[in-house]
């Protein structure tokens, strides 16, 4: 069954012929930050020939920690966004937590994200569809694949036309996550366009004690496996210095190393799509 695409701003679809990349930082840490990656991240896809989102989080409101690093919060994280996207003329997305954040994000950011944690409130998802943005629900990592479309049934009876479904990784055990590739198939089925989150799927929530874990040295090779199963984007939250990152900096991929993975991911695209016209 073919996938709708979903046009996020003028040249940028996802489910269409290119790999899609939604890239930035866990949380905007300041305006410096999300202007110079947003800036790099837009070259890096240029040059890959990829349509490009650019995220960051204006309020991490599920840290591990009530004394970790939140963020700027709603007001000035759009002040952030906003001139984001006005000096580099890339879109946005980032998370929404409560309902009454969807009017306001949505005055700036392309796509409202409905967090991992949340995507069984009712209330939130329905606020975020009808807002008219497109709606970025991440698949729970305590929710199997297929019961994802109640999440779409709510966007849908709220009037959510434009939606895309993340997987993120699911508990296996305390403190750790695994992904099933089987998940990008079965979201698959609901005809919305499908993203793999190769960064969160490597975390280890809690797993540092005050703070989640992580192990970005396997995001490539689950990157690849996403990309050779027909995954329409992919989502991957960088760092010029992960370890000094003030949110999930062990499960972000240094910036430098971004622009070979692409490359992979493109090959890996493009070899599956000549397949598939055999």
């Amino acid at each position: 069954m073919k996938r709708r695409k979903v046009e996020i701003a003028p040249g940028v679809v996802a489910g269409g012929e290119r790999l899609l990349l939604i890239a930035g930082p866990c949380v905007i840490e300041s305006k410096r930050q999300c202007l110079a990656l947003a800036g790099r991240l837009k070259d890096i896809a240029a040059a890959a020939g990829l349509p490009f989102v650019f995220k960051a989080s204006f309020d991490k409101a599920n840290r591990t920690s009530v004394r970790s690093f939140r963020g700027p919060g709603l007001e000035r994280g759009l002040e952030v966004l906003a001139e984001v996207k006005a000096r580099h003329s890339v879109p946005v997305l980032t998370d929404i937590h409560e309902s009454h954040q969807a009017e306001p994000v949505a005055e700036v950011a392309d796509v409202l994200q409905i967090p991992a944690f949340l995507c069984r409130q009712t209330d939130l998802i329905q606020a975020a569809a009808a807002s008219g943005r497109v709606v970025n629900l991440k698949k729970g990592q305590f929710l199997a694949p297929e019961d994802m479309r109640h999440a779409v049934e709510k966007a849908q009876a709220a009037g959510g036309r434009r939606l895309l479904l993340t997987e993120r990784g699911t508990c296996f055990g305390y403190r750790n996550l695994v992904v099933d590739f089987r998940s990008l198939a079965i979201m698959a089925r609901l005809r919305w366009p499908v993203v793999f989150d190769a960064t969160h799927s490597v975390q280890l929530p809690g797993a540092a004690g005050q703070a989640s874990g992580g192990q970005r040295e396997f995001v490539p090779l689950l990157a690849r496996a996403a990309a050779a199963a027909g995954v329409d984007g992919i989502f991957v939250e960088v760092a010029f210095e992960p370890r000094k990152a003030l949110s999930d900096g062990p499960n972000s991929l240094p910036v430098r190393q971004l622009p070979s993975l692409l490359d992979q991911l493109v090959r890996l695209r493009e070899a599956r799509q000549r397949k598939g016209s055999r």
